[in-house]
Formats: structure tokens, C-alpha cells, sequence
């Protein structure tokens, strides 16, 4: 076996179609020697169908991350199909309709509390149901969406992303002394499910195409997933608490 990642084993979340992020970070973590298992919410049939579409078909779980009783048996469940995980990739975000588009000023916090549980909170809530799975030299990498700023119409979830940024700063310094890693992608705008599902986001296309230094393909995955294949391999042993932008460049070019 060989490839960056020979011999690890990976827990991928948020495989929806093979536009997604999660997965080609899964097509390419197996063409580079790893074993990969899916965790699937809601259709699970259609991530089933999806895993199949990879170059190895991987097997799916079940998984709602904001389900303590799922969350408690996830080690066993992975358990069945791989001896244990040495990467963890979160990539999962979502917010109720009444947080993005523009509704920041009114969406209720039963809404907020939804967006914050499911695209903040549950970083941590994998990274610990994975935990006894794992040992020293093992990393969990999320995705985010550049928080260091305000963006038009991602309202709260941009808050939420905020959010997940620092939580990952803050499992990096809780989860080092074990050994174990968290870091973050920052992607550009994707033409990807997540995407459409928020009112406004064509705002992001031209604008990113237009001004980021090395150009932007909203409809190119690898890049982002390139990274975080980087990140979990182990070429980066001592990075952790960071957030690698794969953006073309455009968080560098001030407005």
C-alpha cells in the first residue's frame, strides 16, 4: 500500500452527493492508501448509493450528531468495520432558512440554537465520540467558511462558523496532550448542496472568480480536499489550532 496516507484509517461525515467536499476528501484519502468509513444522517440510503461511487465502496453509519445516545455508540459502530481511527473529518453545517438570507435581525433563537448545535457544538461532540478510537498522531480536521469577517446573507452561520473555529483552537489545546490534532479548511464558495440552500449565495461567485489571486473554480472540491488529506497525513505533526485557507487567495486582498 502506498500514498500520503497508507495504513490510516478515517471517519468521513457529511457525504451528500459527489459534489460535496466529504466526498472527495473520501475518493481521494482511498487513492492514497486509506481505509474509509461514511457516516450518513437522514437519506441514508442516498450516502449508501453515493459510497459506492467511490474507487472502494465504504461502508456508511448512521450518525445525527446532535443524538447523544448515537453519539455514545459511535466507537462501537466504527468498530465494526476498522480496529480503530487515526482521522476524524468533520463536515457538517446547517442552519434553519430563517438564519440566512439576510434575516440575522429576526431569526428566533430556536432557530440559532439549531444552527450553533448542529455546525459548532457537534466539532467537539465527534472529535470525543471518536476519541476512543484514536491514538497519539491522530488528527480531526472540520471544514469552515472564513469567519474573520461579516458576509452578506450567511447571517448566523457565519456565527456558527466563528464559533467553529474557535472551538477547534480550543480542542487543539484539550485534545494535545494526547497527541491528537485540530485543524480546519477554509474553503472558497462551492457550488455544493450546502450552498444552494442559502438565499443570495450567486453574491459570493463573481466577486471570488473576479478577485482572488490565483482564480477560483466554484465547482472544483480537490483543492479543499487536498488540504485536508495535507492535514490529516503525517506531514504536518506538529500543526494544530490552525486554519489552512484554500480560497485561491481572495482572504489576502482587502476590499
Amino acid at each position: 500500500m502506498s500514498g500520503l496516507l497508507a495504513g490510516k484509517r478515517l471517519l468521513v461525515t457529511g457525504v451528500i452527493t459527489d459534489a460535496s467536499i466529504a466526498f472527495s476528501v473520501a475518493k481521494l484519502a482511498q487513492e492514497n492508501g486509506a481505509q474509509v468509513v461514511l457516516t450518513g444522517y437522514g437519506r441514508l440510503s442516498l450516502v449508501e448509493r453515493i459510497a459506492k461511487r467511490l474507487p472502494e465502496p465504504a461502508p456508511v453509519i448512521e450518525l445525527d450528531v446532535t443524538d447523544p445516545a448515537q453519539l455514545a455508540g459511535l466507537a462501537d459502530r466504527v468498530r465494526e468495520h476498522v480496529d480503530g481511527l487515526d482521522g476524524v473529518v468533520h463536515s457538517i453545517g446547517f442552519a434553519p432558512q430563517s438564519c440566512l438570507g439576510g434575516g440575522f435581525l429576526d431569526a428566533p433563537w430556536e432557530d440559532v440554537a439549531t444552527a450553533l448545535h448542529v455546525s459548532t457544538f457537534s466539532y467537539k461532540s465527534l472529535a470525543m465520540a471518536a476519541l476512543p478510537l484514536m491514538s497519539p498522531g491522530g488528527a480531526v480536521v472540520g471544514l469552515t467558511f472564513d469567519a474573520t469577517v461579516a458576509w452578506p446573507v450567511y447571517d448566523w452561520m457565519g456565527v456558527a462558523k466563528a464559533g467553529l473555529e474557535s472551538a477547534s483552537r480550543y480542542l487543539a489545546m484539550h485534545l494535545g496532550k494526547q497527541g491528537i490534532r485540530s485543524n480546519l479548511v477554509a474553503a472558497g464558495p462551492l457550488r455544493t448542496i450546502a450552498a444552494k440552500s442559502i438565499p443570495g449565495f450567486d453574491e459570493f461567485e463573481d466577486a471570488w472568480s473576479g478577485r482572488a489571486p490565483l482564480g477560483w473554480n466554484l465547482s472544483d472540491q480537490v483543492p479543499a480536499a487536498k488540504a485536508c488529506l495535507a492535514l490529516l497525513s503525517d506531514w504536518f505533526p506538529a500543526t494544530t489550532g490552525e486554519i489552512v485557507h484554500v480560497d485561491g487567495g481572495y482572504h489576502a486582498i482587502g476590499s
